[in-house]
């Protein structure tokens, strides 16, 4: 039987002649701040203290033990290398590799001592690249494209500058004898109600090896076939699952799986063992014309959907540190905010089997991005051969997985070569056309044709039109946040939106831990190294201005405080317009993913969830904005409309009660109506002329009954004398019609208290727009329940409060010095 044995202790990493420590699996950069002879990067301007490492060439050792004879063959397996190197064994060479993303195997068989894997710098790597295959243009100053490593660790627009080395996935020592199993691709498809699971084996024998069985389970269906039968080295086994539970995403089903084991035996018994745990589901995506262009709809099951999605990024800037459970909590968090699908972008990883896990538990679709993303590649080797080669192993790695649903070629390069003036600098030399148009789909078809396949995002699905043109395929979305108000968002109605996204910073107690001592600003050394976005801060300036009335110079801790909650809300809104608009227009928008859920460190950026992991208000918004069912008033050319977005299974008859009011409180006219919206579908009606809010002291409240979704998402509740407080009782949309600083707003007055451990309730006697408690102020462990919420007049709110550690029930006073709110411009 095929033996494991891990090669994870007695690791050292050479530096400056000493022997340090090493974990594997692991990185230089862990190595050495574990040792204590690098500040922390995420902390400061640490990042800029350790640039060193990346231009470094590095050494891990550790010995190994010659195997002790039982087993015909041993091979060492590295099941990642970051990212070139060469493996030896005593002095031998076992090989060389140049590639993170797969995994490597070498006959070791006899064979023992100092095992030693030495990587050479990636920047010198790059560079010697680049030397014999020429310049190709980027998005940035750093020579990521020239090796098939983790882009993003070479900086981005939202991430440090930390390039890695080091033995970043697990080592050991495979035992065997006779034969193992080399490769299993399981096509796992649905014929009427019959699962059918097509195990496609490829078989290593050692020499003389004969009758070879296989044998296979799953659902308690059993089948074998005897591999001598077989021409060549391979073999299919097929299952079927009679009555197969089909697996759903989340808010459409449930996510049934089924354990699959395969057996290799010949006659003296178990040879190797594969299992893996797979669902029954078919995926397709509709790309057909249409009157409105071309589509880009996912249809899983036979049911078509609108993709609530957010874009993944590395969730640290050291992949080897995210855990199982790390992937778990951030899933979850995700799913539990109405996301169904996760796209994995391509400037990161192919990821781990855990975060497929996560996936395949929670009824997350997974749109995964080959790694390559904002460059253009070179198509000739050494890079071609490599690129092929972790293809076919990552298109097989994650065939079991039913939230695959989508492999994607690239990120931003089809539309770089078109924009971005590409074509003109590369002048006829190679640049990743190949690999999006030809080598790729032609890997997924040939070991995966279950999953579909797109060239690029964007792209608009050939080049008879632009690669980012809204009306075909998928569209990135950011003019709007680089140069326009948000409010634009309104002037398109892509097919499908693969990415857009607003700035904000991470939370206060992010903030104060990775910039210790400093006097925060804007401005500040601290927040502009933290801030990795051309002109980032300049964007998150204007887009203020545009709304709110600031301070332009001079910020001191209060200044800042509002800076900071003031940009947090416009994140929050400008997200809200965007998919308020989009999902109003379902079927013709068929999917928004907000870039980005998380960060990799503490930053200003687009993610929903910072880089300690803390949520921003963003991220209770997207509770009610991908909640099944969505109340929305959205201004159209024809008028002011009342959407009732429905994703339920049920139809949605929606009572309304919509309050055209004054910011003083009172109302100026009042009716009730009811929307119908059918099963997965939209209905909307005109709002009368008499409700229509007229300047900027009036705007429109809408009540609807009906709703689906988390407390956060719905209306609050009336003080005394009116309904109880803190419990959702429908749903509501707001419509103001000018930008905050030229509404009227009366200051704002409210009452808060603690009564109840654990809940912060405020009674508003005015208008309060935009209410945040930001917790973590109080105490760096707490966290409120929900984000941005907007009382009327005698309305409460209940906000629950996690993690307080601070000793005894705190007071109103202290409670009400983390509570903000929008306020009259003066």
């Amino acid at each position: 039987m095929l033996d494991v044995t891990p090669i994870h202790e007695g690791w050292v990493l050479r530096h400056d002649g000493a022997e340090l420590p090493a974990t594997v699996p692991g990185c230089v950069h862990t190595d050495l701040l574990a040792a204590g002879l690098v500040p922390d990067p995420f902390l400061g301007r640490g990042e800029t203290e350790v640039a060193w490492v990346g231009r470094r060439d590095w050494l891990y050792e550790t010995t190994l033990a010659p195997e002790p004879g039982g087993h015909e063959r041993t091979d060492l397996v590295l099941d990642g290398l970051d990212t070139v190197a060469e493996v030896r064994l005593d002095g031998r060479l076992l090989g060389t590799v140049r590639n993170m993303h797969r995994s490597y195997r070498f006959d070791v068989t006899g064979l023992g001592g100092r095992l030693s894997v030495h990587f050479r710098s990636a920047y010198d790597e790059a560079e010697a690249v680049r030397g014999r295959l020429g310049e190709r243009p980027n998005a940035y100053a750093e020579p990521f494209q020239y090796l098939r490593k983790m882009a993003c660790s070479f900086g981005w627009d939202w991430g440090p500058t930390l390039v890695t080395a080091g033995i970043w996935k697990p080592v050991r020592l495979e035992h065997w004898t006779t034969a193992r199993m080399a490769r299993v691709r399981p096509l796992v498809t649905v014929e009427q109600r019959l699962g059918v699971v097509e195990l496609h084996v490829e078989v290593e024998r050692s020499w003389g090896a004969a009758g070879l069985t296989l044998s296979a389970r799953v659902g308690g269906a059993e089948a074998a076939v005897d591999v001598v039968d077989v021409v060549g080295t391979s073999a299919v086994v097929r299952l079927e699952v009679p009555d197969a539970g089909l697996w759903w995403p989340r808010g459409y089903g449930e996510q049934p799986l089924y354990d699959v084991e395969l057996l290799l035996s010949d006659a003296t018994g178990a040879l190797d063992t594969w299992s893996r745990r797979v669902g029954f589901r078919t995926v397709e995506l509709d790309r057909r014309d249409d009157e409105h262009g071309s589509g880009f709809t996912f249809v899983v099951n036979g049911e078509r959907l609108f993709a609530r999605g957010v874009n993944w990024i590395p969730d640290d800037a050291f992949p080897s540190r995210i855990t199982r459970e790390r992937y778990r909590t951030r899933l979850t968090r995700a799913a539990d905010a109405g996301v169904d699908l996760v796209r994995v972008w391509g400037g990161g990883l192919y990821e781990s089997e855990d975060f497929y896990d996560a996936c395949d538990e929670l009824g997350l679709l997974v749109w995964q991005d080959f790694p390559f993303a904002c460059a253009a590649y070179p198509e000739e080797q050494p890079l071609r051969g490599e690129v092929e080669a972790e293809a076919r192993e990552n298109v097989v790695r994650l065939m079991p997985h039913p939230s695959l649903v989508l492999w994607n070629g690239n990120n931003e390069n089809l539309w770089g070569f078109r924009d971005w003036d590409w074509e003109r600098r590369l002048a006829g030399e190679s640049w990743g056309e190949g690999y999006y148009l030809g080598l790729l789909p032609r890997v997924v078809a040939e070991l995966d044709p279950t999953r579909a396949y797109t060239a690029g995002s964007p792209w608009s699905g050939s080049w008879d039109h632009h690669p980012n043109d809204p009306a075909h395929g998928t569209h990135h979305s950011w003019e709007v946040w680089n140069r326009r108000d948000y409010a634009d968002y309104r002037l398109e109605v892509p097919r499908f939106v693969a990415e857009f996204g607003w700035q904000a910073p991470p939370a206060y107690a992010t903030l104060r831990r990775a910039l210790p001592g400093e006097v925060l600003a804007p401005d500040s050394p601290g927040m502009l190294h933290h801030q990795k976005a051309d002109d980032g801060n300049g964007k998150l300036a204007r887009g203020l201005a545009r709304h709110f009335a600031v301070p332009e110079q001079g910020f001191g801790e209060a200044d800042f405080d509002r800076w900071h909650y003031l940009t947090q809300v416009n994140q929050a809104r400008a997200v809200a317009t965007g998919i308020e608009h989009w999902r109003s227009h379902w079927p013709v928008c068929a999917g928004t993913i907000v870039w980005q859920l998380n960060d990799c460190w503490p930053v200003t950026s687009w993610a929903a969830i910072d880089g300690d992991g803390r949520e921003k208000p963003l991220y209770h918004e997207l509770k009610r904005l991908y909640a099944d069912r969505l109340l929305t008033l959205q201004p159209r050319p024809d008028g002011l409309v009342l959407a009732a977005v429905n994703q339920s299974a049920e139809p949605w008859a929606c009572r309304v009660v919509l309050r055209r009011m004054s910011v003083e409180g009172g109302v100026v006219a009042e009716a009730g109506m009811e929307v119908m919206a059918g099963a997965r579908a939209v209905g909307d009606l005109r709002v009368p002329e008499d409700l229509v809010p007229v300047g900027p002291k009036e705007f429109l409240v809408a009540d609807g009954s009906g709703g689906a979704g988390g407390d956060s998402d719905g209306v609050p509740g009336r003080g005394p004398g009116g309904r109880p407080g803190g419990s959702r009782v429908g749903l509501r949309a707001l419509h103001f019609t000018a930008a905050d600083h030229e509404i009227p707003y009366p200051r704002p007055r409210f009452d808060v208290s603690v009564d109840v451990p654990g809940e912060v309730t405020v009674t508003a006697h005015t208008l309060v727009r935009d209410l945040l408690l930001q917790a973590d102020r109080l105490s760096p462990s707490a966290a409120a329940d929900r984000g941005l919420v907007t009382l009327l007049p005698g309305e409460q709110v209940t906000i629950g409060v996690r993690g307080w550690e601070t000793p005894g029930q705190p007071d109103a006073e202290t409670v009400r010095s983390a509570l903000y709110c929008v306020e009259p411009a003066p």
